[in-house]
Protein backbone atom coordinates (compact mmCIF):
# COMPACT_ATOMS: atom_id res chain seq x y z
CA UNK A 1 0.00 0.00 0.00
CA UNK A 2 1.08 3.47 -1.10
CA UNK A 3 1.04 6.22 1.18
CA UNK A 4 0.72 9.71 0.75
CA UNK A 5 2.75 12.97 2.60
CA UNK A 6 -0.52 13.00 5.17
CA UNK A 7 -0.17 9.77 6.18
CA UNK A 8 -3.21 8.11 4.17
CA UNK A 9 -3.82 5.34 1.92
CA UNK A 10 -4.05 6.64 -1.23
CA UNK A 11 -5.52 3.25 -2.90
CA UNK A 12 -2.13 2.15 -4.55
CA UNK A 13 -0.98 -1.05 -3.93
CA UNK A 14 3.14 -1.11 -4.53
CA UNK A 15 5.94 -3.49 -4.18
CA UNK A 16 8.37 -2.32 -1.59
CA UNK A 17 12.04 -2.01 -3.02
CA UNK A 18 14.24 -4.67 -1.68
CA UNK A 19 16.54 -1.64 -0.13
CA UNK A 20 13.27 -0.08 2.22
CA UNK A 21 12.79 -4.00 2.96
CA UNK A 22 16.31 -4.16 4.09
CA UNK A 23 15.53 -0.95 6.22
CA UNK A 24 12.63 -1.49 7.92
CA UNK A 25 13.76 -5.31 9.55
CA UNK A 26 17.13 -3.59 10.31
CA UNK A 27 14.96 -1.00 12.64
CA UNK A 28 12.65 -3.85 13.83
CA UNK A 29 15.69 -5.83 14.90
CA UNK A 30 14.45 -8.56 12.76
CA UNK A 31 17.57 -9.90 10.32
CA UNK A 32 17.09 -9.53 6.35
CA UNK A 33 15.88 -12.89 5.19
CA UNK A 34 18.57 -14.52 2.71
CA UNK A 35 18.08 -15.87 -0.72
CA UNK A 36 19.06 -19.63 0.66
CA UNK A 37 15.56 -19.07 3.30
CA UNK A 38 12.99 -17.82 1.33
CA UNK A 39 10.33 -18.33 4.46
CA UNK A 40 11.56 -15.21 5.91
CA UNK A 41 13.25 -17.21 9.36
CA UNK A 42 16.26 -16.05 10.80
CA UNK A 43 18.95 -18.52 10.26
CA UNK A 44 18.90 -21.17 12.77
CA UNK A 45 15.40 -20.74 13.85
CA UNK A 46 13.08 -23.75 14.41
CA UNK A 47 10.37 -25.01 12.61
CA UNK A 48 6.94 -24.24 13.61
CA UNK A 49 4.56 -22.10 14.71
CA UNK A 50 5.80 -17.88 15.48
CA UNK A 51 5.07 -16.59 18.32
CA UNK A 52 2.27 -14.78 17.06
CA UNK A 53 0.68 -18.18 16.21
CA UNK A 54 0.95 -17.72 12.47
CA UNK A 55 2.91 -20.81 11.14
CA UNK A 56 6.86 -19.53 10.31
CA UNK A 57 6.32 -20.01 6.81
CA UNK A 58 3.03 -18.15 6.72
CA UNK A 59 4.10 -13.99 5.08
CA UNK A 60 2.45 -11.13 6.81
CA UNK A 61 -1.05 -10.25 6.03
CA UNK A 62 -1.29 -6.81 4.43
CA UNK A 63 -1.81 -4.27 7.41
CA UNK A 64 -1.39 -7.10 10.06
CA UNK A 65 1.39 -5.90 11.81
CA UNK A 66 0.82 -2.64 13.27
CA UNK A 67 4.32 -1.06 13.21
CA UNK A 68 6.04 -2.17 10.44
CA UNK A 69 2.73 -0.52 8.76
CA UNK A 70 3.48 2.68 10.91
CA UNK A 71 7.08 2.42 10.26
CA UNK A 72 6.56 2.32 6.29
CA UNK A 73 4.14 5.42 6.66
CA UNK A 74 7.06 7.39 8.12
CA UNK A 75 9.78 6.34 5.97
CA UNK A 76 7.36 7.14 3.12
CA UNK A 77 6.74 10.80 4.69
CA UNK A 78 10.69 10.77 5.37
CA UNK A 79 11.26 10.47 2.07
CA UNK A 80 8.41 12.47 0.19
CA UNK A 81 9.91 15.73 2.57
CA UNK A 82 13.70 14.86 1.59
CA UNK A 83 12.36 15.50 -2.13
CA UNK A 84 10.83 18.27 -1.50
CA UNK A 85 13.98 19.84 0.07
CA UNK A 86 16.12 18.92 -2.29
CA UNK A 87 13.56 20.12 -5.18
CA UNK A 88 14.30 23.45 -3.46
CA UNK A 89 18.19 23.22 -3.35
CA UNK A 90 18.05 22.53 -7.09
CA UNK A 91 15.63 25.90 -7.53
CA UNK A 92 18.81 27.77 -6.04
CA UNK A 93 21.20 26.29 -7.92
CA UNK A 94 19.31 27.40 -11.16
CA UNK A 95 18.71 30.78 -9.88
CA UNK A 96 22.07 30.77 -9.48
CA UNK A 97 23.28 29.69 -12.94
CA UNK A 98 20.77 31.70 -14.26
CA UNK A 99 21.33 35.31 -12.09
CA UNK A 100 25.07 35.20 -13.98
CA UNK A 101 23.53 35.11 -17.58
CA UNK A 102 24.75 37.73 -19.34
CA UNK A 103 22.45 40.69 -19.85
CA UNK A 104 21.26 42.68 -22.96
CA UNK A 105 22.63 46.35 -23.46
CA UNK A 106 19.30 48.35 -23.59
CA UNK A 107 20.76 51.18 -25.00
CA UNK A 108 18.80 53.47 -27.48
CA UNK A 109 20.04 52.07 -30.54
CA UNK A 110 18.78 48.95 -29.51
CA UNK A 111 15.06 50.29 -28.56
CA UNK A 112 14.48 51.82 -32.12
CA UNK A 113 11.62 50.34 -33.85
CA UNK A 114 10.94 49.48 -37.30
CA UNK A 115 8.01 49.41 -39.61
CA UNK A 116 8.01 47.01 -41.89
CA UNK A 117 4.41 46.97 -44.46
CA UNK A 118 2.50 44.00 -44.42
CA UNK A 119 0.77 42.84 -47.65
CA UNK A 120 -2.89 42.59 -48.47
CA UNK A 121 -4.51 39.03 -47.09
CA UNK A 122 -4.62 38.51 -50.28
CA UNK A 123 -0.97 38.23 -51.41
CA UNK A 124 -1.48 41.87 -53.29
CA UNK A 125 0.40 44.90 -51.93
CA UNK A 126 -1.95 47.39 -51.08
CA UNK A 127 -2.53 49.23 -54.09
CA UNK A 128 -4.93 49.92 -56.74
CA UNK A 129 -5.46 47.36 -59.31
CA UNK A 130 -4.08 48.82 -62.41
CA UNK A 131 -0.99 49.05 -60.85
CA UNK A 132 -0.92 45.91 -59.78
CA UNK A 133 1.58 44.36 -63.04
CA UNK A 134 1.21 40.72 -64.98
CA UNK A 135 4.08 38.36 -63.57
CA UNK A 136 6.47 38.06 -66.41
CA UNK A 137 8.00 35.13 -67.35
CA UNK A 138 11.56 36.42 -66.65
CA UNK A 139 11.31 37.30 -63.31
CA UNK A 140 10.96 33.46 -62.75
CA UNK A 141 13.16 31.78 -65.00
CA UNK A 142 16.18 30.23 -63.05
CA UNK A 143 19.65 31.86 -64.68
CA UNK A 144 21.81 29.83 -67.48
CA UNK A 145 23.94 27.27 -66.44
CA UNK A 146 27.72 28.22 -66.43
CA UNK A 147 29.94 26.94 -68.52
CA UNK A 148 32.91 24.84 -67.31
CA UNK A 149 35.21 25.27 -70.00
CA UNK A 150 34.77 29.44 -71.22
CA UNK A 151 36.38 28.11 -74.33
CA UNK A 152 34.56 25.01 -74.70
CA UNK A 153 31.08 24.62 -76.16
CA UNK A 154 28.21 25.25 -74.31
CA UNK A 155 26.89 22.89 -71.46
CA UNK A 156 23.11 21.14 -73.09
CA UNK A 157 20.99 22.20 -70.50
CA UNK A 158 19.23 19.21 -71.28
CA UNK A 159 22.13 17.32 -69.15
CA UNK A 160 21.89 19.95 -66.51
CA UNK A 161 19.62 18.62 -63.83
CA UNK A 162 20.07 21.03 -61.56
CA UNK A 163 18.84 23.66 -64.05
CA UNK A 164 16.16 21.12 -65.29
CA UNK A 165 14.67 21.30 -61.69
CA UNK A 166 15.23 25.13 -60.79
CA UNK A 167 13.12 25.39 -64.44
CA UNK A 168 10.31 23.00 -63.15
CA UNK A 169 9.71 25.10 -60.02
CA UNK A 170 10.43 28.20 -61.58
CA UNK A 171 7.24 27.34 -64.03
CA UNK A 172 5.59 26.43 -61.05
CA UNK A 173 6.19 29.66 -59.09
CA UNK A 174 5.21 31.64 -62.34
CA UNK A 175 1.43 29.91 -62.96
CA UNK A 176 0.96 30.31 -59.32
CA UNK A 177 1.28 33.85 -59.09
CA UNK A 178 -0.24 34.58 -62.66
CA UNK A 179 -3.50 32.45 -61.30
CA UNK A 180 -3.67 34.67 -58.34
CA UNK A 181 -3.52 37.55 -59.92
CA UNK A 182 -5.64 37.16 -62.47
CA UNK A 183 -8.34 36.37 -59.46
CA UNK A 184 -6.85 40.08 -58.47
CA UNK A 185 -8.01 41.04 -61.42
CA UNK A 186 -11.25 39.71 -61.50
CA UNK A 187 -12.33 41.14 -58.11
CA UNK A 188 -10.52 44.19 -58.49
CA UNK A 189 -13.85 46.06 -58.99
CA UNK A 190 -16.17 44.52 -56.17
CA UNK A 191 -17.13 47.33 -53.74
CA UNK A 192 -16.48 45.18 -50.83
CA UNK A 193 -12.65 44.10 -51.85
CA UNK A 194 -12.39 48.08 -52.28
CA UNK A 195 -13.26 48.84 -48.63
CA UNK A 196 -10.89 46.21 -47.28
CA UNK A 197 -8.34 47.37 -49.22
CA UNK A 198 -9.24 50.43 -48.22
CA UNK A 199 -9.19 49.04 -43.99
CA UNK A 200 -5.85 47.98 -44.58
CA UNK A 201 -4.22 50.93 -46.03
CA UNK A 202 -5.46 53.11 -43.22
CA UNK A 203 -4.32 50.00 -40.74
CA UNK A 204 -0.90 50.40 -41.84
CA UNK A 205 -0.30 54.14 -42.02
CA UNK A 206 -1.79 54.31 -38.37
CA UNK A 207 1.44 51.47 -37.66
CA UNK A 208 3.47 53.65 -39.98
CA UNK A 209 2.91 56.79 -37.68
CA UNK A 210 2.63 54.83 -34.39
CA UNK A 211 6.47 53.62 -34.95
CA UNK A 212 7.46 56.66 -36.13
CA UNK A 213 6.28 59.12 -33.40
CA UNK A 214 7.71 56.70 -30.89
CA UNK A 215 11.61 56.76 -32.52
CA UNK A 216 10.73 60.57 -32.35
CA UNK A 217 9.83 60.20 -28.55
CA UNK A 218 13.10 58.32 -28.37
CA UNK A 219 15.54 60.70 -29.80
CA UNK A 220 14.10 63.02 -27.45
CA UNK A 221 14.75 60.99 -24.59
CA UNK A 222 18.44 60.12 -25.85
CA UNK A 223 19.12 64.40 -26.59
CA UNK A 224 17.87 64.78 -23.01
CA UNK A 225 20.16 61.62 -21.80
CA UNK A 226 23.09 63.71 -23.53
CA UNK A 227 22.11 66.70 -21.85
CA UNK A 228 22.30 64.42 -18.89
CA UNK A 229 19.22 65.78 -17.58
CA UNK A 230 18.20 63.60 -14.56
CA UNK A 231 14.60 61.95 -15.68
CA UNK A 232 15.89 60.99 -18.70
CA UNK A 233 19.30 59.13 -17.07
CA UNK A 234 17.09 57.76 -14.36
CA UNK A 235 14.53 56.42 -16.90
CA UNK A 236 17.16 54.57 -18.92
CA UNK A 237 18.72 52.92 -16.25
CA UNK A 238 15.82 52.24 -14.77
CA UNK A 239 14.63 50.19 -18.04
CA UNK A 240 17.81 48.50 -18.66
CA UNK A 241 17.77 47.68 -15.02
CA UNK A 242 14.12 45.75 -15.53
CA UNK A 243 15.33 44.63 -18.80
CA UNK A 244 18.19 42.50 -16.60
CA UNK A 245 15.63 40.78 -14.96
CA UNK A 246 14.36 38.93 -18.12
CA UNK A 247 16.37 35.58 -16.66
CA UNK A 248 14.65 35.43 -13.39
CA UNK A 249 11.25 36.89 -13.56
CA UNK A 250 10.64 34.57 -10.74
CA UNK A 251 12.95 36.22 -8.54
CA UNK A 252 11.86 39.76 -8.18
CA UNK A 253 14.82 42.12 -7.34
CA UNK A 254 13.44 45.64 -8.53
CA UNK A 255 16.05 48.46 -8.85
CA UNK A 256 15.62 51.85 -8.50
CA UNK A 257 17.75 54.51 -9.62
CA UNK A 258 19.00 57.86 -8.82
CA UNK A 259 20.93 60.00 -10.82
CA UNK A 260 22.91 63.17 -9.07
CA UNK A 261 24.16 65.90 -12.20
CA UNK A 262 26.84 67.25 -9.22
CA UNK A 263 28.67 64.52 -8.94
CA UNK A 264 27.55 62.49 -12.03
CA UNK A 265 26.99 59.60 -10.04
CA UNK A 266 23.73 56.92 -10.12
CA UNK A 267 22.94 55.55 -7.29
CA UNK A 268 20.95 52.28 -7.67
CA UNK A 269 18.55 50.64 -4.55
CA UNK A 270 18.36 46.51 -5.37
CA UNK A 271 15.65 44.86 -3.31
CA UNK A 272 17.03 42.13 -2.52
CA UNK A 273 15.21 38.81 -2.29
CA UNK A 274 13.89 37.44 1.00
CA UNK A 275 16.38 35.14 3.13
CA UNK A 276 13.69 31.93 2.92
CA UNK A 277 14.92 31.61 -1.07
CA UNK A 278 17.81 29.72 0.69
CA UNK A 279 16.62 26.44 1.94
CA UNK A 280 17.27 25.91 5.92
CA UNK A 281 17.28 22.20 5.60
CA UNK A 282 19.52 19.55 4.17
CA UNK A 283 16.27 16.96 4.33
CA UNK A 284 14.66 14.79 6.76
CA UNK A 285 15.72 11.61 8.55
CA UNK A 286 13.83 8.79 10.73
CA UNK A 287 14.37 8.64 14.04
CA UNK A 288 14.91 5.02 15.66
CA UNK A 289 11.27 5.51 17.95
CA UNK A 290 9.59 6.38 13.94
CA UNK A 291 9.57 10.31 14.29
CA UNK A 292 10.46 12.52 11.45
CA UNK A 293 13.32 15.19 12.06
CA UNK A 294 14.44 17.72 10.15
CA UNK A 295 18.55 18.36 9.35
CA UNK A 296 19.37 21.52 9.51
CA UNK A 297 22.22 22.63 6.77
CA UNK A 298 25.39 24.91 9.10
CA UNK A 299 24.23 28.44 9.24
CA UNK A 300 27.46 29.43 7.34
CA UNK A 301 26.70 27.32 4.66
CA UNK A 302 22.90 29.04 4.06
CA UNK A 303 24.45 32.49 4.64
CA UNK A 304 27.19 31.74 1.75
CA UNK A 305 24.46 30.88 -0.44
CA UNK A 306 22.62 33.48 0.32
CA UNK A 307 25.65 36.07 -0.22
CA UNK A 308 26.56 34.67 -3.44
CA UNK A 309 23.22 34.70 -4.60
CA UNK A 310 23.40 38.73 -3.58
CA UNK A 311 26.21 39.03 -5.29
CA UNK A 312 25.45 37.78 -8.96
CA UNK A 313 22.33 39.64 -8.36
CA UNK A 314 24.46 43.16 -7.48
CA UNK A 315 26.86 42.28 -10.39
CA UNK A 316 23.92 42.20 -12.62
CA UNK A 317 22.70 45.30 -11.72
CA UNK A 318 25.94 47.16 -12.28
CA UNK A 319 26.90 45.26 -15.60
CA UNK A 320 23.29 46.64 -16.66
CA UNK A 321 23.91 50.29 -15.76
CA UNK A 322 27.51 50.28 -16.82
CA UNK A 323 26.24 48.82 -20.93
CA UNK A 324 23.73 51.31 -21.23
CA UNK A 325 26.06 54.38 -20.78
CA UNK A 326 26.80 54.51 -23.93
CA UNK A 327 27.62 58.02 -24.02
CA UNK A 328 29.46 57.59 -20.59
CA UNK A 329 27.39 60.28 -18.91
CA UNK A 330 28.44 58.35 -15.80
CA UNK A 331 31.23 58.89 -13.80
CA UNK A 332 30.21 56.61 -11.19
CA UNK A 333 27.66 54.07 -9.90
CA UNK A 334 26.72 53.28 -6.13
CA UNK A 335 24.70 50.08 -5.59
CA UNK A 336 23.08 49.41 -2.30
CA UNK A 337 21.52 46.27 -1.31
CA UNK A 338 18.66 46.01 0.84
CA UNK A 339 16.83 43.54 2.70
CA UNK A 340 13.52 44.60 3.21
CA UNK A 341 11.49 42.21 5.35
CA UNK A 342 7.81 42.31 6.40
CA UNK A 343 6.08 44.14 9.08
CA UNK A 344 7.57 47.65 8.77
CA UNK A 345 10.48 46.67 9.90
CA UNK A 346 13.46 49.13 9.05
CA UNK A 347 15.35 48.08 5.31
CA UNK A 348 18.67 46.65 6.37
CA UNK A 349 21.85 47.32 3.84
CA UNK A 350 23.30 43.69 3.27
CA UNK A 351 25.28 44.93 0.14
CA UNK A 352 27.13 48.50 -0.78
CA UNK A 353 29.57 48.80 -3.77
CA UNK A 354 30.91 52.27 -4.57
CA UNK A 355 32.75 52.10 -8.31
CA UNK A 356 34.08 54.70 -10.60
CA UNK A 357 34.11 54.14 -14.43
CA UNK A 358 37.33 53.05 -14.18
CA UNK A 359 37.04 50.59 -11.75
CA UNK A 360 33.98 48.77 -13.69
CA UNK A 361 35.61 49.10 -17.00
CA UNK A 362 38.47 47.17 -15.42
CA UNK A 363 36.19 44.42 -13.62
CA UNK A 364 34.78 41.37 -15.50
CA UNK A 365 31.31 42.41 -13.85
CA UNK A 366 29.66 38.72 -13.92
CA UNK A 367 31.15 35.01 -13.24
CA UNK A 368 31.99 32.66 -15.81
CA UNK A 369 28.86 30.83 -17.00
CA UNK A 370 30.59 27.84 -18.48
CA UNK A 371 30.41 24.91 -15.91
CA UNK A 372 33.73 23.82 -17.30
CA UNK A 373 35.60 27.22 -15.59
CA UNK A 374 33.70 26.12 -11.87
CA UNK A 375 35.72 24.34 -9.47
CA UNK A 376 35.35 20.67 -9.70
CA UNK A 377 33.23 18.71 -7.59
CA UNK A 378 31.70 22.34 -6.19
CA UNK A 379 29.70 23.76 -8.81
CA UNK A 380 27.94 26.70 -8.32
CA UNK A 381 27.75 25.72 -4.06
CA UNK A 382 31.97 26.39 -3.49
CA UNK A 383 33.19 28.21 -0.90
CA UNK A 384 31.99 31.72 -0.06
CA UNK A 385 35.34 32.82 -0.31
CA UNK A 386 36.34 31.31 -3.64
CA UNK A 387 33.18 31.82 -5.00
CA UNK A 388 33.97 33.74 -8.59
CA UNK A 389 31.07 36.65 -8.14
CA UNK A 390 32.07 37.82 -4.19
CA UNK A 391 35.46 37.68 -5.38
CA UNK A 392 34.89 40.44 -8.26
CA UNK A 393 32.41 42.35 -5.68
CA UNK A 394 35.24 42.42 -3.22
CA UNK A 395 37.59 43.35 -6.21
CA UNK A 396 35.08 46.55 -6.04
CA UNK A 397 35.80 47.10 -2.50
CA UNK A 398 32.43 46.14 -2.03
CA UNK A 399 31.17 45.88 1.51
CA UNK A 400 29.45 42.64 2.39
CA UNK A 401 27.60 41.84 5.35
CA UNK A 402 29.17 38.66 7.39
CA UNK A 403 25.98 37.24 8.42
CA UNK A 404 22.69 38.06 6.52
CA UNK A 405 20.57 36.00 9.05
CA UNK A 406 22.13 36.79 11.68
CA UNK A 407 20.82 40.80 10.56
CA UNK A 408 24.48 41.99 10.14
CA UNK A 409 24.16 45.30 7.91
CA UNK A 410 26.84 47.13 6.06
CA UNK A 411 27.08 51.22 6.11
CA UNK A 412 25.91 52.17 2.54
CA UNK A 413 28.63 54.07 0.52
CA UNK A 414 26.05 56.74 -0.31
CA UNK A 415 22.37 57.36 0.15
CA UNK A 416 19.52 58.12 -2.94
CA UNK A 417 17.19 60.37 -0.60
CA UNK A 418 17.35 63.26 -2.83
CA UNK A 419 18.79 64.16 -6.69
CA UNK A 420 20.75 67.56 -4.61
CA UNK A 421 22.29 65.44 -1.79
CA UNK A 422 24.32 66.62 1.11
CA UNK A 423 28.12 66.36 1.60
CA UNK A 424 26.96 63.48 4.28
CA UNK A 425 24.79 61.82 1.43
CA UNK A 426 28.03 61.63 -0.86
CA UNK A 427 30.12 58.47 -1.01
CA UNK A 428 33.64 58.57 -1.25
CA UNK A 429 34.28 58.03 -4.35
CA UNK A 430 31.32 61.37 -5.46
CA UNK A 431 33.42 63.55 -3.02
CA UNK A 432 36.61 62.74 -4.57
CA UNK A 433 35.43 63.45 -7.88
CA UNK A 434 33.45 66.86 -6.66
CA UNK A 435 36.83 67.93 -4.82
CA UNK A 436 38.78 67.59 -8.22
CA UNK A 437 36.14 69.01 -10.60
CA UNK A 438 35.81 72.34 -8.23
CA UNK A 439 39.88 72.42 -8.04
CA UNK A 440 40.46 71.63 -11.92
CA UNK A 441 37.83 74.10 -12.92
CA UNK A 442 39.27 76.55 -10.37
CA UNK A 443 42.77 76.31 -12.80
CA UNK A 444 44.07 73.47 -10.67
CA UNK A 445 45.49 70.77 -13.27
CA UNK A 446 48.07 67.16 -12.93
CA UNK A 447 45.69 66.27 -10.28
CA UNK A 448 47.03 63.03 -8.18
CA UNK A 449 45.30 61.54 -6.01
CA UNK A 450 48.01 60.58 -2.91
CA UNK A 451 45.70 59.03 -0.62
CA UNK A 452 41.83 58.72 0.02
CA UNK A 453 39.54 57.08 2.50
CA UNK A 454 35.77 57.13 3.31
CA UNK A 455 36.14 60.66 5.05
CA UNK A 456 38.50 62.04 2.63
CA UNK A 457 41.52 62.47 0.45
CA UNK A 458 44.65 64.41 0.01
CA UNK A 459 45.89 65.28 -3.51
CA UNK A 460 48.63 67.05 -5.04
CA UNK A 461 47.94 69.84 -8.42
CA UNK A 462 49.64 72.35 -10.35
CA UNK A 463 48.30 75.82 -11.84
CA UNK A 464 49.56 77.92 -14.35
CA UNK A 465 50.86 81.14 -13.66
CA UNK A 466 48.17 83.50 -14.09
CA UNK A 467 45.48 81.37 -12.97
CA UNK A 468 43.62 81.76 -9.46
CA UNK A 469 45.42 79.03 -8.26
CA UNK A 470 48.81 79.20 -9.42
CA UNK A 471 51.96 77.39 -8.57
CA UNK A 472 51.96 73.58 -7.45
CA UNK A 473 49.37 72.69 -3.91
CA UNK A 474 49.00 69.95 -1.64
CA UNK A 475 44.96 69.66 -1.37
CA UNK A 476 44.18 68.09 1.88
CA UNK A 477 40.09 67.73 1.82
CA UNK A 478 37.63 66.35 3.87
CA UNK A 479 33.73 66.09 4.59
CA UNK A 480 32.11 65.67 8.04
CA UNK A 481 30.29 68.39 10.36
CA UNK A 482 33.11 68.22 12.98
CA UNK A 483 35.57 70.96 13.07
CA UNK A 484 39.31 71.31 11.91
CA UNK A 485 42.25 72.85 14.41
CA UNK A 486 45.66 74.00 14.72
CA UNK A 487 46.94 70.12 14.88
CA UNK A 488 45.68 69.49 11.28
CA UNK A 489 46.57 72.56 10.03
CA UNK A 490 50.35 71.83 11.06
CA UNK A 491 49.96 68.30 9.00
CA UNK A 492 49.26 69.93 6.73
CA UNK A 493 51.70 72.57 6.62
CA UNK A 494 54.80 69.85 6.96
CA UNK A 495 52.95 67.81 3.84
CA UNK A 496 54.26 71.21 2.13
CA UNK A 497 57.65 71.27 2.71
CA UNK A 498 58.02 67.49 1.82
CA UNK A 499 56.08 67.75 -1.38
CA UNK A 500 58.07 70.72 -2.62
CA UNK A 501 54.85 72.75 -2.72
CA UNK A 502 54.45 76.43 -2.40
CA UNK A 503 50.79 76.37 -0.95
CA UNK A 504 48.65 74.22 0.93
CA UNK A 505 44.73 73.41 0.76
CA UNK A 506 42.42 72.58 3.87
CA UNK A 507 38.79 72.15 2.54
CA UNK A 508 36.26 70.63 4.51
CA UNK A 509 32.78 70.47 4.46
CA UNK A 510 32.25 70.96 8.42
CA UNK A 511 33.88 74.36 9.77
CA UNK A 512 37.37 75.46 11.43
CA UNK A 513 37.92 76.27 15.02
CA UNK A 514 39.04 79.96 16.20
CA UNK A 515 42.83 78.51 16.78
CA UNK A 516 42.51 77.30 13.01
CA UNK A 517 42.20 80.38 11.76
CA UNK A 518 44.58 82.35 14.12
CA UNK A 519 47.43 80.09 13.16
CA UNK A 520 46.68 80.97 8.97
CA UNK A 521 46.97 84.51 9.95
CA UNK A 522 50.50 83.72 11.18
CA UNK A 523 54.04 84.03 9.11
CA UNK A 524 55.11 80.73 9.01
CA UNK A 525 51.62 79.64 7.68
CA UNK A 526 50.05 82.38 5.51
CA UNK A 527 50.03 79.43 2.49
CA UNK A 528 47.92 77.29 3.97
CA UNK A 529 44.34 78.10 2.49
CA UNK A 530 41.38 77.15 4.36
CA UNK A 531 37.88 76.18 2.62
CA UNK A 532 34.68 75.98 4.36
CA UNK A 533 31.02 74.06 4.13
CA UNK A 534 29.99 77.20 3.17
CA UNK A 535 32.60 77.86 1.12
CA UNK A 536 32.53 74.38 -0.68
CA UNK A 537 28.54 75.04 -1.76
CA UNK A 538 29.28 78.97 -2.92
CA UNK A 539 32.31 77.06 -5.06
CA UNK A 540 29.98 74.52 -5.83
CA UNK A 541 27.08 76.86 -7.71
CA UNK A 542 30.21 79.09 -9.04
CA UNK A 543 32.17 76.74 -11.20
CA UNK A 544 29.53 73.68 -11.24
CA UNK A 545 26.19 75.64 -11.65
CA UNK A 546 24.78 73.41 -9.24
CA UNK A 547 23.58 72.92 -5.96
CA UNK A 548 25.36 71.20 -2.48
CA UNK A 549 22.41 70.93 0.18
CA UNK A 550 23.57 72.02 3.87
CA UNK A 551 24.97 69.15 5.84
CA UNK A 552 22.66 67.68 8.24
Amino acid sequence: MQYSADGQSDGAVTAPHPGFLASVFRDLGVEEPTADDPSGRPPGAPDGPSPTGRPASEPLAAGGDEDVAAHARAAALTHHRTLTVQAEHERLADLLRRSALPVSAMDFESQLRRYEPRPYPDGAPPTAAGADPEPRWGDYAPAEPPASDPDGPPVPRLLDSDYQRGLAKARLTHQRALREWRTRQAEAGSPAADESRRAHDEAEQARARAVREYNDSLEECRRAYRQAEPAAVESLLERALAAAETNTRDLPAPCRAVYRPLTRTAVLDLDLPPLDVVPSLTGYRLAPDGEVLPVPRPPADRASDYLRLVARLALRALQAADAVDTDEILAGVVLNGWLREPGGTRPLCLVSVDADRDALARTRLLPPTDPDEEPDGEGVYADAEQDEALVRLRQLDAAVSPDPYGRAGVEPAARAAATVPAAPDLSANEFAQLVRELLTRGGLGQWSVRLRGPVGLVATGEGPVGSALPGRWVVWASRGEGPVGEEEIRTLAEAVHEESAERGLRLTTGHFTDGALDLTGEDGHRHIHLVDGDGVRELTHTHLGLSLAAGH
